[in-house]
This record gives structure tokens, sequence and C-alpha cells, in this order.
């Protein structure tokens, strides 16, 4: 069991590299502003960046997603085979909406996963619903903020970035975009390291320690790190096809807006402990930006099938690691 809850942690951090991050480039491949392999390449880079220089900025984050879940360290196999069933009900659910081009949230995705899988050991008791208050806080406003900055900074920086030459708004656009992954890393980074600290203490039949000191996991770090630059390497074509050229048609400065929008939401969630989705950061930062520039127009079928899947995202991952942890046990 200990390896395979290892091997299966960071299959969910391949498995967001490779279905989440490119949410982070999807700006700068539609618009035209670097191709699409140099653009992972950088992602890949400033993914990793992000992970190593926030661990060691705040914790926030990581606290939080560790508080989420009360599993019995009394009995380890137990505990351990929840985290398994919890990891692969986001693989299965992440893999299936990536076939269909649907960008889900393995943020959404992990904290409904080891809810529904916590509670198949210990019910209701083993959830922590202080903690899920910052989660719902989280889901609201990474929709709410992402949009609503992703129209004010159009509107208040649109004009002056039109203007810009094609080269300058080329810089501009392809730094929004690393920041945009910088912070895809710092943010999405952390919840997953959390749940690999959390994997090793329950092993050794330990909780895990509040607050988590990052700089003592620097080994950690770096696995995640890499191997979450290896998952974006690995591409997210449909993701972005769908998100940057079926949703909604970017100019340039909209998508440096959007970049920008969706990268200072997620600072601020991650110095709060917030831990919110990039997922639906960045979408709705493209939508506010597509909007504010005034007659862009929204695909509304390609919008309401993603809200569909975010719909669906905790009930369903919920089942599914309620129904796995609970069969694992069974086994044990």
């Amino acid at each position: 069991m200990y390896w395979l809850v290892h091997a299966l942690v960071l299959g969910v951090v391949f498995v967001n590299g490779w279905t989440d991050a490119p949410n982070a480039i999807t700006c700068i491949v539609s618009t035209g502003a670097l191709r699409y392999g140099k653009a992972v390449r950088m992602a890949a880079v400033c993914d990793l960046l992000g992970i190593l220089l926030m661990g060691l900025v705040s914790t926030s984050v990581a606290d939080t997603v560790t508080g989420i879940v009360r599993l019995d360290p009394a009995r380890p196999n137990q505990a351990v085979a929840v985290l398994c069933a919890a990891m692969a009900a986001i693989i299965l659910f992440a893999v299936t909406a990536w076939f269909f081009g649907i960008p889900t949230s393995e943020s959404h995705a992990l904290i409904a996963a080891l809810t529904g899988a916590a509670m198949a050991q210990g019910r209701l008791s083993a959830v922590n619903l202080s903690v899920w208050g910052k989660v719902l806080w989280g889901l609201g406003l990474s929709l709410v903020a992402g949009f609503g900055l992703g129209w004010l900074v159009t509107k208040a920086l649109g004009g002056a970035l039109r203007k810009a030459g094609d080269r300058a708004l080329n810089t501009v656009q392809i730094l929004s975009g690393a920041g945009m992954a910088f912070m895809h890393g710092a943010h999405d980074g952390q919840k997953f390291i959390a749940v690999l600290i959390l994997a090793n203490c329950l092993s050794r039949g330990n909780t895990a320690p509040s607050p988590i000191a990052l700089h003592n996991y620097i080994p950690a770090m770096l696995l995640c790190a890499g191997v979450m630059a290896l998952g974006t390497l690995a591409g997210g074509r449909r993701i972005i096809a769908s998100v940057g050229g079926k949703m909604v048609s970017l100019q340039k400065y909209q998508g440096a807006c959007a970049d920008i929008s969706g990268a200072l939401c997620l600072l601020l969630a991650s110095l709060f402990g917030v831990p919110m989705s990039t997922t639906h950061t960045k979408t709705t930062a493209i939508m506010g930006a597509g909007l504010a520039a005034g007659g862009g127009r929204l695909d509304l079928g390609v919008v309401r099938g993603m809200f569909i899947a975010w719909l669906f995202t905790f009930p369903v991952c919920g089942m599914i690691g309620y129904l796995a942890a609970s069969l694992l046990m069974h086994l044990l």
C-alpha cells in the first residue's frame, strides 16, 4: 500500500500537469503569441519554479488541504486505502473529462474525492466542516473573481495594450502567461505536496504536521515539481482548443488581461490559504476579458458543457472516492 499510494499521488500530479496546466498557456497559444511547443516548455519551467518558491514563502494552501479530512492514523492501512481511493477517483474523472476536451478542476476533484473516501472510514465525523467553508469560498471566488477581474483589467488596460506595437504586446502576453503558469504551480503544486506528505505520515501511523514546514520537504517539492512539469510537457491541445478557440475568440491584449487577472487571483488565494480552482479562475477570466471588449461572444454550448462538468465534479468524485474506499477497506 505504501508504494501504491505514492504512485497514485504522483499520478494525480502528472494528470494535473497534463489536463489542468494547459489552461495557463491557452491565451498565448490561441492568439499566436507563442507556438504550442515553446509555450508548453515555458509552462513546465514556470510550474516547477512556482512550486519551489511559493512553498518557501507560504504554506497556507497545503495546511488547508491536510485539514479537510480527519483520517485515523491508528489504522494506517485503512487510512492509506482511503487516500488510494481518492487519488484513483481523481485520475479517472480528470482523464475522462480530458478525452472530451472539458477543462475540469483537479483542485475540486481532490477535495471531493478526499471527502467521499474519508466518509467511508469515519462518516461525517471524518470531514472538517470549518475547512470546508474555505473550500466553498474558493469555489465562489474562482468563478466571480476570475470573471470580474478579467472584465475590469481588460477595461483598465485593454486600450493601452491594444495601441502597443505587436512586438511589445507579444512580450506582455508571454510574461503574463508565464506568471499564470508560475501561479498554477505555486497554488496547485502545494495541494498535491500536502497529500504526498499526508500519505507519508499516515503510512507510518502519524498525523500530518500543522502547519507544514515545507522547507523540510524539499525532495517532495522537487519530485512533485518534476512530475507536474512532465505532465505539462505531455500537452493539452484538447483543453486549449476548447477554451481558447471554441469558447471565445481572443485578441492578444485580451489574452494578456486574462492571464494577469488569473495570476492575481491565485496569488491572493495562495497567501490566504483559500484553495481556488486554477481552471475555474482562468476560464472565467477569459470569459470576462472576451466580453469586456464589446462585441465579444461566448459559445454558450461550450460554456454550458464546462459548467455541467464543474457541477458534477463534487458529487461524482465524492461518490467514486466513497465506493472505492469502501471496497478497498472491505478487501483489507
